[in-house]
């Protein structure tokens, strides 16, 4: 993988979207030369349309990651990446020929830019039949040796038999004499020499998956292959760079201290953070006014009640604030107490239950942005009843505070909605990884895929 702002993206990925941004370029390119034999002009040099190219290709390919198609799910089905396809071209055309509106129409001809779409379909998923067929992911994955056999070995072995996975174990090495869970492992006493094993294998990491590190941690083994430049990695670190949480059944609090994360240098990406939430939720407030007021009268319509609601939540350091959102549910959805959303709750609401979907009932959260009391992107905000629950049952649930709650998160946007304790525990382990990660990089990315779980309300409730 590679590193890109703290965020560990694929090597596949980054390939991918390479070839797509110039395959996009060069079909713009040809949609205008096309239309310009047509209709008898001279085309000019490619140099000078360099702007309109690069808008063009830029947009698309920021459509495309909106909508999931450089996801897990679009990397191993072909049908599935094709359907994101034809969704984020769809979105990116719409987006170029407003842009076009805007500046008065000679920047991207409609039909320039319908050239552009059937052609880019077609480079496009071409592009992913060669990846995908013809090198295949896994000339791509990293070579990995795991030292260890036990169970933390045997879920890196399930976690790399995914088509998405971006490493493939070559080698397991039993460092104890402990009945092994996968067979295959080599016992350490038949290894004369571990660092010419690894060289021979020709591996790129090391992952230590021991389940007991006391008088069975191979230090001098450990040095010798690092100082070959071989890759030497702890199962916790390995397993946060892979999925994109942080792994509660491995992680303690010396990992959290001297792990990389949680920087200072925060200071300046959190001013910027800020005035973006400012100037963000300034023009949604003005915009998706008339859409608010609009649901709010259908809501007192639909249901008896107020369109509005109130509900205490807890914000950073665990600072008590009111959110505002439009009602979904009956008025007497909690007369008997606070309780989790459920799937096909019949509490909510006929019309509760579309806003819900679209997210339209989140709008009047902007408010609370503006206010600074959330941002647009960190961890869901919880009820205090909840999270006082929450931190007896689940370890580190107090970091999550650590950050400004958000109306979007990677928790949001990486896990199916759910409301049992072991879905809170999943949701956390991804909040962790975007506390500990934070940066507006991934805000960006984050604010990009929540169209996706828009647009694909997986579990929307």
């Amino acid at each position: 993988m590679i590193r890109l702002f703290k965020h560990y993206i694929p090597h596949a990925v980054i390939l991918l979207g390479l070839i797509d941004l110039a395959l996009l370029i060069g079909v713009a390119d040809f949609g205008w030369r096309l239309r310009a034999a047509q209709i008898g002009i001279d085309p000019g040099a490619t140099v000078s349309r360099i702007w309109q190219l690069s808008g063009y290709a830029v947009i698309i390919l920021t459509a495309m990651i909106a909508v999931g198609v450089y996801g897990a799910e679009a990397l191993r089905s072909m049908r599935y990446a094709t359907a994101r396809l034809l969704v984020a071209i769809s979105l990116g055309i719409i987006a170029l020929a407003f842009v076009d509106f805007l500046f008065g129409g000679h920047n991207f001809w409609r039909s320039v830019l319908a050239y552009a779409m059937g052609g880019s379909i077609i480079l496009l998923v071409l592009n992913r039949l060669v990846v995908g067929g013809v090198l295949g992911v896994a000339a791509f994955r990293r070579r990995v040796l795991v030292l260890g056999a036990g169970a933390r070995a045997d879920r890196l072995r399930k976690l790399s038999l995914r088509p998405e996975s971006g490493f493939a174990i070559v080698g397991y090495v039993a460092m104890t004499e402990s009945q092994p869970v996968v067979g295959e492992a080599i016992p350490r006493a038949a290894i004369h020499n571990l660092t010419q094993h690894v060289e021979n294998l020709g591996v790129s990491e090391v992952v230590l998956a021991l389940e007991e590190r006391r008088n069975s941690l191979p230090l001098s083994d450990l040095l010798r292959i690092k100082t070959t430049g071989v890759h030497v990695n702890d199962f916790s670190s390995f397993i946060e760079r892979e999925t994109g949480r942080v792994d509660l059944d491995t992680v303690n609090p010396s990992w959290l201290i001297f792990s990389d994360g949680f920087s200072s240098g925060r200071a300046i990406s959190s001013a910027v953070k800020r005035l973006f939430d400012i100037v963000a939720s300034s023009l949604l407030l003005i915009l998706s006014a008339p859409v608010i007021a609009l649901f709010a009268l259908l809501v007192k319509i639909d249901s008896k009640g107020p369109a509005f609601y109130r509900q205490q939540r807890v914000g950073l350091y665990g600072q008590l604030f009111d959110v505002i959102k439009l009602r979904s549910m009956r008025t007497d959805a909690e007369v008997n107490g606070a309780q989790f959303a459920q799937e096909n709750d019949p509490r909510v609401t006929r019309l509760g239950r579309f806003i819900r979907k679209v997210r339209i009932d989140e709008l009047p959260q902007t408010w609370s942005v503006l206010k600074g009391e959330m941002s647009f992107v960190g961890p869901r905000p919880e009820r205090p009843q909840f999270v006082a629950e929450l931190e007896e049952q689940l370890p580190y649930y107090a970091e999550r505070h650590m950050v400004k709650p958000g109306i979007t998160g990677w928790a949001q946007i990486n896990y199916p909605y759910g409301a049992s304790l072991e879905d809170s525990r999943h949701k956390l382990e991804y909040d962790l990884y975007y506390a500990k990660n934070y940066t507006p990089f991934l805000d960006l990315l984050i604010l990009l895929q929540t169209l996706r779980v828009v647009l694909w309300p997986e579990g929307a409730r």
